[in-house]
């Protein structure tokens, strides 16, 4: 073993690690990478960390290994999900001559099924890796990280609400990375997500994007409106606004879902139920119940509330053909390290 290979190898904790993040809905929706190679986001976004949304990963680095290990929810993965986590923990050491390391990793809700899983996932990686790799990030650092893993996990690093600052260089990352805006105990909301489908989506997140981006004729106006609603969103949430709140995060997203039916092919997202579900909330709220729907790269429906509205939505939107069940959430926590839960392999 060289001496390189050796003062690597001292550098690493062999100790399992675990780290718990969550899934964050965007309010303001981040749509397009302006660098598909460093994951550098065309736009900002505004997003809501969920508590009920969890990943909890356990990593442990292992010099006998040959090459990395990864079970998500009981079952081995190997191939593109593997290089893909396997190429992230090479960045995060800064070397891909290391110790190779065995990742078991949970989610508490349905994968790759449009709801934020990559976030959560790659968030709760970024930070037992930091602890692995005795890093010692700093939150800014530790967002960076964790979205040259997945765009959206920048935001999972922190609880409540986050935003996503995008620069303006096409190969420096240095001003992409999430910040807080408000912890999880500004707000008590509630957001009630619709689950339509637990199928594993058909077009992921990124090649739905570079496909927009390449074929929509609107792209280009999406990219240069974002900043209003950046601003507008901040101020709403600042001053507790439900019904701005609301009416920019429903606009947002149908911006967002429009630009994707206008690429070529189309993109379409959602099932019948997403679609009769999104009438039952607009009717809902013709009726003077407040509520608005926001939609992810899926067909899962999530619908902002306040808390004594919840049941009375909840019961409406069940009885709608499709919808499998009802996750009710709140702002979530930030990303931590939770050494006394460590995932066990089945």
């Amino acid at each position: 073993m060289n001496s390189k290979r050796k003062r690597i190898i001292a550098d690493f904790n062999y100790n399992p690690v675990t780290a718990q993040a969550h899934a964050n809905i965007a309010l303001i929706k981040y749509w397009g990478k302006r660098s598909v190679d460093l994951n550098l986001p065309a736009v900002g976004s505004i997003s809501l960390t969920l508590d009920a949304l969890k990943t909890t990963t356990t990593l442990q680095f292992d010099e006998n290994l040959n090459e990395d290990e990864l079970q998500l929810d009981y079952r081995k993965v190997t191939g593109k999900p593997l290089d893909r986590v396997t190429e992230f923990l090479d960045i995060a050491a800064e070397t891909s001559n290391r110790p190779r390391a065995k990742i078991v990793t949970k989610n508490s809700f349905p994968t790759g099924a449009g709801l934020a899983s990559s976030a959560s996932g790659f968030a709760a990686l970024a930070v037992a890796a930091d602890k692995a790799l005795n890093l010692n990030h700093s939150k800014e650092e530790l967002s960076r990280l964790a979205r040259k893993g997945s765009g959206s996990a920048a935001r999972s690093i922190y609880g409540g609400f986050a935003e996503m600052k995008c620069g303006s260089s096409f190969d420096d990352d240095k001003d992409d990375y999430a910040i807080p805006l408000h912890d999880e105990s500004h707000w008590d909301l509630r957001l009630l997500i619709a689950v339509t489908s637990t199928d594993k989506k058909d077009v992921g997140s990124t090649e739905g994007m570079v496909r927009t981006a390449k074929t929509s004729s609107f792209y280009q106006g999406w990219v240069e409106n974002q900043q209003a609603d950046l601003e507008e969103m901040r101020s709403a949430l600042h001053a507790k606004n439900f019904e701005k709140v609301g009416e920019l995060t429903e606009h947002s997203c149908f911006k967002m879902h429009g630009l994707a039916m206008s690429g070529r092919p189309p993109l379409l997202y959602w099932n019948a139920a997403t679609t009769e579900t999104i009438h039952t909330v607009w009717n809902l709220r013709k009726k003077g119940i407040a509520a608005f729907v926001t939609i992810d790269a899926g067909p899962q429906v999530k619908i902002l509330c306040q808390p004594d509205r919840a049941e009375l939505i909840k019961q409406a939107v069940l009885s709608v053909n499709g919808v499998k069940n009802i996750i009710e959430t709140k702002p979530g926590p930030e990303a931590s390290i939770v050494q006394s839960e460590i995932v066990k392999n089945s």
